[in-house]
C-alpha cells in the first residue's frame, strides 16, 4: 500500500493554513466540491510542492438499491485523473431511495445512512462496489461510517462485514477511527473488536476527527478537537499495523492553524505510541 503520511482535509477556509503547515505530506479534498476544470491555486500549489491530493466523494451511495449513477461515477473519475491522485475514496453508506421501482419519490438524504448489516446488503453493496471499480482509473477505498442507530435483524459485526467486502472485490479499506467510537457510544460496539477483526493488509488510510457527546449521543460533528478516546483508538490500531496514512478532518468552526497543528502532533504521537507497542 502507497505511504500517504500525515494529512489534513483541505477545505477552501483553511487552505492558506494548510500551505504554510510544516509536515503535511498529502490533503484529502471534498470530490464534490472541485471542478477538474477549475482547480483551486491552493491545490495546484500543493500538488506543485509535491504534496499528494485525494479525492474523498460523498454523495455516490454505494449501498443504495440502485446501481451506481455513471454520471457521478464518471464525475469522480475526472477529479482522480485532474488531482493526479493514487486513489480515491468514498463511504460503505446509501444517500437515496425511492423511485420508480418502488412506486413512491425519489429521495435525497442529504446525510451517509448506515448499510444494514445483512447477507442481502453485502451482496448489493458488493455488486454496486465492483461496477464503480470498473470505472474508475485508479484503486477505490471505502471508508466505515459513523451512525445513530443498527437496522434491526443485523447478521454481521461491522468487521465481518468489512472483511466478507474487502474478501468478494479487493476494494480497499479508509478506516475512521473516530467512527469506530461513534458507534461505541451510540450502539455498544467495541473499537478493538472492529480491529482485530478488519482485514488491515487492505488499509489504505485513516480517519480521524472530533465530535461532542450530549444525552448519551455522539456527534461526529468535525468541528471540535480530538478526543483522547479516537486518539486511544488510532494507537490500537497503529498496534495492529503501521497505518499508510493518517489524516485529521476538520468541516467547520476551524481554529487557529497552531491548534490544527497540535492536533496533528497529537496525532503523530499516538501512531508512534502504537508502533512502539507493537515493536515492545
Amino acid at each position: 500500500m502507497r505511504r500517504l503520511g500525515t494529512g489534513i482535509g483541505w477545505r477552501p477556509e483553511i487552505a492558506d493554513a494548510v500551505e504554510r503547515m510544516p509536515g503535511i505530506d498529502w490533503v484529502e479534498v471534498v470530490a464534490e466540491n472541485v471542478c477538474p476544470g477549475h482547480l483551486p491555486e491552493s491545490l495546484l500549489r500543493l500538488r506543485e510542492r509535491g504534496v499528494t491530493v485525494i479525492p474523498h466523494g460523498v454523495s455516490l451511495g454505494l449501498g443504495d438499491a440502485d446501481r451506481p449513477d455513471a454520471g457521478r461515477l464518471t464525475a469522480l473519475a475526472e477529479r482522480a485523473e485532474a488531482l493526479g491522485s493514487p486513489l480515491v475514496t468514498e463511504h460503505i453508506a446509501f444517500v437515496r431511495a425511492g423511485g420508480p421501482l418502488t412506486a413512491s419519490p425519489r429521495l435525497e438524504a442529504g446525510h451517509l445512512l448506515p448499510v444494514p448489516r445483512t447477507r442481502d446488503a453485502l451482496d448489493v453493496l458488493c455488486e454496486n462496489v465492483r461496477i464503480a471499480q470498473d470505472a474508475l482509473p485508479v484503486p477505490l477505498a471505502l471508508e466505515n461510517i459513523a451512525a445513530l442507530f443498527s437496522w434491526p435483524g443485523e447478521e454481521l459485526t461491522e468487521g465481518q462485514f468489512l472483511s466478507e467486502l474487502v474478501e468478494r472485490t479487493g476494494v480497499r479499506l479508509l478506516i475512521d477511527v473516530a467512527n469506530l467510537h461513534t458507534n461505541h457510544v451510540n450502539r455498544g460496539e467495541d473499537p478493538g473488536q472492529a480491529l482485530a477483526e478488519l482485514p488491515l493488509e487492505a488499509l489504505a488510510y485513516v480517519h480521524v476527527a472530533g465530535g461532542f457527546e450530549r444525552d448519551g449521543v455522539w456527534h461526529d460533528s468535525h468541528a471540535h478537537p480530538v478526543p483522547r478516546p479516537v486518539l486511544d483508538i488510532l494507537t490500537d490500531l497503529a498496534s495492529r499495523t503501521a497505518p499508510p496514512g493518517v489524516l485529521l478532518e476538520r468541516d467547520e468552526n476551524f481554529p487557529e492553524p497552531a491548534a490544527l497543528e497540535r492536533e496533528l502532533t497529537l496525532i503523530r504521537e499516538a501512531v508512534r505510541a502504537g508502533r512502539e507497542r507493537a515493536e515492545g
